[in-house]
């Protein structure tokens, strides 16, 4: 089992990093090499004998069960481009910048409407 899941990790890494990097691409003699974050997640798990309620776990006559998934997401972040003149730059992807700020904004909106509601309290 450990082998398995050493080669399926191996393999996603190297997926991962393929997406997350792409090949460079040439747009109007700007070479443009392709960035994004890619998360994958994998989980598992399984029973052997009865469960807490007597009966047999999915309904297999020995009460063995198991489980498993997973599931990734990969968000565009934006490209490294070389001019014509060799300097390197990022330019990033406006709308996955804003799509990634937009939990940081939430979670600094409450917590100053908790400190607001504490002070009132005073």
């Amino acid at each position: 089992m450990t082998e398995a899941l050493s080669s399926l990790a191996e393999t996603f890494k190297n997926v991962g990093v393929s997406r997350a990097y792409g090949p460079a691409v040439t747009v109007d003699g700007e070479e443009l090499i392709p960035v994004a974050l890619v998360s994958f997640g994998f989980g598992g798990g399984g029973t052997s004998g009865p469960l807490p309620g007597g009966e047999a776990a999915g309904g297999d006559a020995d009460g063995a069960a198991a489980g498993g998934g997973g599931g990734g997401f990969v968000l565009p972040l934006g490209v490294y481009c070389r001019g014509s003149d060799g300097q390197v730059a990022f330019r990033p992807n406006s709308l996955a910048v804003l799509a990634g700020l937009v939990p940081l904004v939430c979670a600094v909106g409450f917590a100053v409407r908790g400190v607001l509601r504490t002070l009132r309290r005073r």
